[in-house]
């Protein structure tokens, strides 16, 4: 067993979670639906491949424009 290990401790948050999750089995459901509201979507592998492949390169320094001093 580690010396770090505390196998009896609950912290106050995870009481708390199980506790809310305990009064509200719906809770999580909503989360996921939640979830895929906003960030499970489907990946459109051509549209990446097609924006990778427009990409112009970047300039060492951004700011600098085209040179106006003929040497």
């Amino acid at each position: 067993m580690s010396i770090f290990a505390r196998p009896h401790y609950r912290s106050d948050a995870t009481e708390f979670l199980d506790a809310l999750k305990g009064r509200q089995p719906e809770l999580e459901a909503q989360q996921r639906q939640g979830r895929a509201l906003l960030w499970d979507k489907p990946v459109d592998r051509q549209f990446w491949q097609q924006a990778n492949a427009a990409k112009v390169a970047q300039k060492p320094y951004v700011y600098q424009t085209e040179p106006t001093l003929k040497g």
